[in-house]
C-alpha cells in the first residue's frame, strides 16, 4: 500500500512565496492548504486534518511566534517556522515557543521538503514508541512477539521456538524499529556487560533469528546489516491486537 500523502498547511502572507512552496510540495506528493494569516490558519485547521504546519514568523495581525504558541497549547501537530531573520535569538525563541524546526529565508525548496520529511519521521517514531510503551505484545509483518508469555508466533499463528537470548534480541529490535543499533548497544540492551559477553555473540544471534523469521536468511529483508554501523530492523512494528489462540 503506498504511503498516505501528508496534509501540509502553509501559513505565509507573501503570495509568491506561498505559491512557490505550495507548488513544490504538491509536485512532491503532498496535499497542501494555504493561509494568509492567523484567522485563515485557524479556519483551515478546523476544516481539515493537518499533519504539519509551515508557519511564517512575519504575518499581518498576530505574528507567527504567537500563533506557534497558540497551536502548541492545543495540539502536537509539527511546526516548521519560516523567517527572513536568521539570528540565533529568533531561532531559539521560535523553538522555545514549540516549533519543531526553523528555516531562514531565502531557502531551497528541496531543503524545506527534506526538513518536512525529517520532522514527520521523528513524529512517527515518537508516536510508535509511545504506543509501544507498556505494550505486552507487538506485531510486525504478521508475526507476533508476546513479552508476557515470552513467545514468538509466525503469521500462521504457530509458536516458534526461541532461546532466551534470541527472544531478548528480537525484542530489542522490535522496540526500536527503523534505527541503526550498534553491536555494543545491542549487548547493553540484552546481555549487559556480563563476563563472556562479546560483540560477535550478537552476530551469531542475529543469524539464528534470521533463519527463523526471514523468507531468505541469506538475503535478509527484516534485519539489515549496516556496514560499520550494526543492524537495522526494517518492518513497521505496532502494538499487537487481541491475543491469538495459544492452543496451537
Amino acid at each position: 500500500m503506498p504511503p498516505v500523502p501528508p496534509n501540509i498547511l502553509v501559513v505565509e502572507d507573501d503570495r509568491e512565496t506561498r505559491a512557490l512552496i505550495a507548488k513544490y510540495l504538491r509536485n512532491n506528493s503532498c496535499n497542501v492548504t494555504t493561509a494568509n494569516d492567523g484567522r485563515e490558519m485557524s479556519r483551515a485547521m478546523a476544516d481539515h486534518r493537518v499533519d504539519l504546519v509551515i508557519l511564517d514568523v512575519m504575518l499581518p495581525g498576530e505574528d507567527g511566534l504567537s500563533l506557534c504558541r497558540k497551536i502548541r497549547g492545543e495540539s502536537q501537530v509539527p511546526i516548521i517556522m519560516l523567517t527572513a531573520r536568521g539570528e540565533d535569538v529568533d531561532r531559539i525563541l521560535g523553538l522555545e515557543m514549540g516549533a519543531d524546526d526553523y528555516l531562514a529565508k531565502p531557502f531551497n525548496p528541496r531543503e524545506l521538503l527534506a526538513r518536512i520529511n525529517a520532522v514527520l519521521r521523528r513524529q512517527a517514531a515518537a508516536q510508535t514508541a509511545s504506543a509501544m510503551m507498556g505494550a505486552t505484545a507487538l506485531s510486525f509483518q504478521g508475526w507476533r512477539i508476546d513479552f508476557r508469555l515470552r513467545e514468538l508466533r509466525n503469521p500462521a499463528g504457530a509458536r516458534v521456538a526461541m532461546t532466551s537470548a534470541e527472544f531478548d534480541l528480537l525484542r530489542a529490535f522490535c522496540e526500536r524499529p527503523g534505527r541503526v543499533l550498534s553491536r555494543d548497544s545491542l549487548l547493553d540492551l540484552t546481555q549487559g556487560r556480563n563476563a563472556g559477553s562479546f560483540e560477535r555473540s550478537i552476530d551469531v544471534l542475529v543469524s539464528r533469528i534470521r533463519r527463523k523469521i526471514e523468507t531468505d536468511p541469506q538475503d535478509s529483508s527484516m534485519i539489515k546489516t549496516v556496514r560499520s554501523g550494526g543492524y537495522l530492523f526494517t518492518p513497521t512494528v505496532e502494538p499487537a491486537a487481541a491475543p491469538l489462540d495459544t492452543a496451537k
